[in-house]
């Protein structure tokens, strides 16, 4: 098989079908596939057809019959309760394949729906694990998410059971889930048979009788359960993400995909192997946490860190260089946000110098737009490479990376470097029509998209195609805007709702974002564009300062103005900008620009149920009115049900 990423991803593309079934060698199968793609429904296409496997079993089992059974699999290490928690391979074997026979207990047969409803705590990855291993289908829910948003999740996949915790620990906060929990099932349609909740001693649920059962409880009587051969294209999982309509899109992974395309990734992308610690900064609720603190790395052979904290307040701004030097963390990932918020409590980075850090190899970064400032911030401070990648909810995993384990290319801030091997990438016009090296367009991906990617919606295809396939036909519509330069570079700029039109010219948000962020006293940043009767739209600018700035803020504001026009020219109508405490951001670290542009237009806006504190947005608007801006704001249609919403990075 080639190895250099010329090689590799050359023959991904001309023999995709040739490429996957190499890769899938390493994967352990328990029947092996009939035909490696089948487009004959297309654009529904599926991977490894005929094949048969368990993922828990590839992520669990195979490790202890190869004998790596000792080895560390899971390191829990919670601040926020201080506690550190080891997990060998057959320890979590163990403890899943007993909680699998809880559910099965309980009813749970493969292709049943099991809604997850848990903080950051090792329990959330066990029941994952446990599900995979009957062939049951999870569909994790954001700890502490709204009662509403629930209640819409739960309608949607129809559970058989939920599988919840009493509490999640925000810092000093504790967030009782319960509550929310019942609400949630007052408001669906659904009637799950069983409710398994772990107790948590910070603070203890009250059990409905009947319905709920308590997790330690059913542990004690519980026989352990082998795993479940699994067709490679039925689902692994549902993952909710927000829509558009305000119905969330339930993305589904299969099995057989995920397990090659995810394994692979780990060496490829991450230059990760067998025993190397691997930390994912982020919650099983999202993405990142399903494929890179759970799955991914087990299927390597890694040992993978389960973090329950914050990048700063857990309790301070170096805990993320404790976690690394502690557990002799080899690469982290994620989200820019995190790292943001540490500069911005310890912009000289003092607290680096308290530990060792000389086991620490790579950085990696995804999520959002990661800024040349943050990236060059931490390059300097931690002497490692600092990696961008670029990856969706949809994708599972990364579309454009600078591949560390096949070639490491020179770093161009802002580029994600190059598509990942898999991925046919374009940049195309609002016609459909290909568009040269640096001309901005909407980014696409020539189906058919490679294994582990999204197979469809749950329960609507229809949704599906027009959500991702109807504009540009051929092609999966990332919905993001980027262009790719001569090197093949690829830029991801913006979403495309976010490329803004100020007289009659096409930009780029994000590329205004690059100067300010670059400006020495700035944290942190967004730039959106807001409706002007002469020029359509114009750009206005949101600056979070560092600690300790005490300069007067229309100083900073006054040259980040000249910044823009200096940089990219009088043509951007860069003017206004003001300075902010903080931007209203969802639980993994987004900015909600569209919120945000809601209110400076004087629309009504509903509060996103994704947002981490929505008290942010009365503060955005107060900023945005004394610069002449949501002067008689038509104020949120719905503030939801706020109760428990928390920050996690990503």
């Amino acid at each position: 098989m080639a190895n250099t990423y010329e090689e590799v991803y050359q023959q991904s593309i001309k023999d995709p079908e040739g490429f996957w079934s190499q890769v899938a060698e390493d994967v352990h199968w328990h029947t092996k596939w009939d035909q490696v793609l089948d487009a004959s429904d297309a654009p529904f296409y599926r991977w490894f057809v005929g094949g048969e496997l368990n993922t828990c079993y590839n992520a669990l089992d195979v490790h202890v019959e190869e004998g790596r059974g000792d080895a560390d699999a899971l390191i829990y290490d919670s601040p926020v309760t201080g506690t550190i928690k080891t997990y060998t391979y057959t320890e979590l074997r163990d403890v899943v394949a007993r909680f699998a026979g809880v559910l099965a207990g309980q009813g749970v047969t493969k292709g049943d729906r099991v809604i997850i409803y848990m903080p950051m705590i090792p329990e959330a990855a066990i029941a994952m694990l446990a599900c995979a291993r009957i062939g049951a289908v999870h569909s994790v829910v954001f700890g502490g998410f709204a009662a509403k948003e629930l209640a819409t999740r739960i309608d949607d996949a129809d559970p058989t059971a939920i599988v919840s915790a009493s509490c999640g620990i925000e810092g000093d906060r504790i967030v009782e889930y319960k509550p929310l929990l019942d609400k949630a099932l007052e408001l669906s349609e659904a009637n799950p048979q069983t409710c398994i909740v772990f107790q948590r001693p910070q603070k203890t649920a009250s059990l409905v009788e009947g319905r709920d059962m308590e997790w330690r409880a059913l542990m004690d009587k519980a026989e352990p359960v082998d795993c479940v051969p699994v067709a490679a294209t039925d689902p692994l999982y549902i993952l909710y993400t927000s829509g558009t309509t305000g119905t969330p899109k339930g993305v589904v992974r299969d099995n057989g995909g995920h397990a090659v395309a995810l394994k692979w990734t780990m060496k490829a992308i991450y230059d990760i192997n067998a025993g190397d610690v691997w930390w994912a900064a982020s919650d099983v609720g999202w993405v990142v946490g399903h494929s890179y603190i759970v799955y991914a790395p087990l299927f390597k052979g890694c040992t993978t860190v389960l973090f329950e904290g914050k990048p700063v307040g857990t309790p301070d701004a170096g805990t993320f260089w404790r976690v690394i030097s502690e557990h002799n963390v080899k690469c982290m990932f994620t989200a820019p946000t995190a790292y943001r918020a540490i500069k911005r409590e310890d912009p000289e980075a003092e607290l680096v110098k308290d530990y060792d850090m000389s086991g620490f190899e790579i950085l990696f970064l995804a999520g959002e737009r990661s800024d040349s400032d943050t990236i060059q911030w931490s390059e300097e401070n931690l002497g490692v490479p600092v990696i961008d990648h670029w990856w969706q909810t949809e994708t599972g995993w990364a579309i454009a990376a600078n591949c560390m384990g096949l070639h490491r290319f020179p770093v161009k801030y802002g580029s994600t470097t190059k598509a990942a091997p898999g991925w046919d990438v374009q940049v195309v016009g609002p016609d459909g029509t290909p568009l040269g090296p640096g001309e901005i367009g909407a980014l696409v991906a020539k189906l058919p998209l490679p294994p582990g990617t999204l197979t469809t919606l749950y329960n609507d295809d229809a949704r599906y195609k027009e959500a991702y396939l109807q504009e540009f036909p051929g092609y999966y519509k990332t919905a993001d805007a980027g262009y790719i330069d001569t090197d093949d570079y690829i830029y991801v700029m913006a979403r495309t709702d976010d490329i803004i039109n100020v007289a009659g010219h096409r930009l780029s948000t994000g590329a205004m974002e690059e100067v300010l962020a670059d400006h020495p006293d700035v944290a942190e940043c967004a730039v959106l564009g807001v409706v002007d009767k002469l020029k359509g739209e114009v750009p206005i600018g949101f600056l979070v300062l560092n600690s300790g700035v005490d300069r007067d803020p229309q100083e900073v504001i006054d040259e980040v103005i000249q910044m823009v026009r200096n940089r990219i020219g009088p043509i951007a109508s860069f003017k206004k900008a003001t300075v902010v405490k903080r931007l209203p951001k969802t639980r993994s670290g987004k900015t909600l620009r569209g919120t945000i542009r809601k209110i400076a237009n004087n629309q009504q806006y509903s509060v996103p149920a994704t947002i981490d504190d929505p008290s942010t947005l009365g503060e955005m608007a107060e900023a945005l009115e004394e610069i002449g801006l949501a002067g008689g704001r038509s104020g949120a249609a719905s503030q939801g049900d706020a109760a428990g919403q928390r920050d996690a990075t990503k």
